[in-house]
């Protein structure tokens, strides 16, 4: 799939299509982690991490 980088304000960003999320496991508000490889942007699904619950 090719897509063009576009500015919003200030910044500069890509659009997903909601097929590419899904096979991803991201959703919209989901925190991503970025990083280049190899001159590449890669993007990935962070670990989720739960919450500590107390049982009293």
């Amino acid at each position: 799939m090719i897509t063009k980088v576009q500015k919003w304000g200030n910044s500069q960003g890509l659009r997903f299509p909601k097929e590419i999320l899904k096979k991803v496991h991201i959703s919209v508000g989901d925190e991503v982690d970025i990083s280049v490889k190899h001159g590449k942007i890669v993007i990935g699904a962070t670990a989720q991490v739960r919450g500590k619950y107390k049982l009293e």
